[in-house]
């Protein structure tokens, strides 16, 4: 593979033609790397099987095992790939966008990876314009995953030259949105009284 494009997105001023640019290559099946709120993604579109199993291979797991987040731009279609209850939405209202992932029952209309039907599905709307821009102009949710390293934190996932540097040849375009931080989102268990599965930048407390 060529090396990746470079694009640079000031997030104060997301240029459409460039978001457009981006999702372009995400609806040709593409894989991007890209900032949120947090630390920067490595995403595709939730429907190209061929563009999950690249995330997947980039990330060195399987794609029946993989834990994998949808980034949605609110929450109006939540309920399509989601079981939600009002208290639960109440919550989610109250606390996105922000820097969380909610796990909650999967739909039916998850799609299927490597045959395998998703018990449950992680939903993020992270509050950045770059990423929020994405997700509403390719009109369905963006697959996710952190490029973070889960045993320690490492300079990758904040500065976007080094981040380009190591993954150019892996993937189709790396947006330089500025630096990014280095704690990842807290996931919740929505399903469970709110139980926090990993401490990351916010705090569900304020919330509940």
């Amino acid at each position: 593979m060529p090396n990746a494009i470079f694009l640079s997105i000031h997030p104060d001023n997301p240029q459409e033609k460039k978001i457009r640019e981006a999702v372009e290559v995400l609806r040709n099946g593409g894989v991007i790397i890209y900032p949120t709120d947090t630390i920067y993604g490595l995403g595709c579109d939730i429907h190209n099987t061929r563009a999950v199993e690249r995330v997947c291979q980039i990330k060195g797991v399987k794609p029946d095992k993989v834990n994998l987040s949808f980034i949605c731009s609110d929450l109006t279609h939540i309920s399509d790939y989601a079981k939600i209850d009002t208290p639960t939405y109440k919550v989610m209202k109250k606390a996105l966008p922000g820097p969380f992932t909610f796990v909650l029952e999967a739909s039916s209309r998850v799609p299927r990876y490597a045959g395998s039907k998703k018990k449950t599905v992680g939903i993020r709307i992270p509050d950045n314009t770059i990423a929020l821009g994405l997700v509403r102009e390719l009109g369905n949710p963006i697959l996710s995953t952190s490029i973070h390293d889960e045993d320690s934190v490492i300079e990758y996932s904040t500065d976007p030259e080094l981040i380009y540097e190591k993954y150019r040849n892996l993937v189709d375009i790396v947006i330089d949105g500025g630096y990014g931080n280095n704690i990842a989102s807290t996931v919740v268990d929505a399903s469970n009284n709110f139980e926090v599965l990993r401490e990351g930048a916010g705090d569900i407390e304020e919330f509940l």
